[in-house]
């Protein structure tokens, strides 16, 4: 059925699009803090829990650990987290955020404040039509949040 519509009136397209664009918003400050989203994301991960594994960080972000382990180690080599063997599981090994990978957190603020200013949206309304995504994101995976 969707064929027929045309791309605006696609749902997928609309995510697709709406994404990219705030990616594209996204990316000059991401390039003045030295990391890219996919990065980002990683980082907010281990902000949410530091010293996770590759696995659980793959797991958070719904990707595979092989995605994982190469941005964990341009993260290493900016100086923005520390990888170790697990000490419950050598085959494992634990991510976490040195000093300055900590003090990214206060300053990747401007990425929300960015997506505020620019959304046209209440916080309210931003923060509702997130959580229409997740629910449907939660429904098409079998994941709940």
């Amino acid at each position: 059925m969707t064929h027929d519509l045309p791309l605006e009136n696609q749902l997928c397209f609309s995510l697709y699009a709406t994404s990219m664009a705030i990616n594209r918003l996204y990316k000059p400050l991401l390039d003045q803090l030295g990391i890219t989203y996919p990065q980002y994301l990683v980082l907010s991960v281990l902000w949410e829990a530091d010293g996770k594994g590759i696995g659980a960080i793959a797991t958070r972000l719904d990707l595979e650990p092989s995605t994982i382990t190469p941005l964990v180690k341009r993260l290493e080599t900016a100086g923005l987290v520390t990888r170790s063997r697990r000490q419950d599981d050598e085959r494992g090994v634990a991510v976490t955020l040195t000093a300055r990978g900590r003090d990214l957190k206060s300053q990747s603020r401007c990425l929300g404040e960015a997506l505020f200013a620019k959304a046209g949206m209440t916080p309210a309304e931003l923060t509702n039509l997130n959580q229409t995504l997740r629910a449907l994101y939660a429904t098409l995976t079998g994941k709940a949040d």
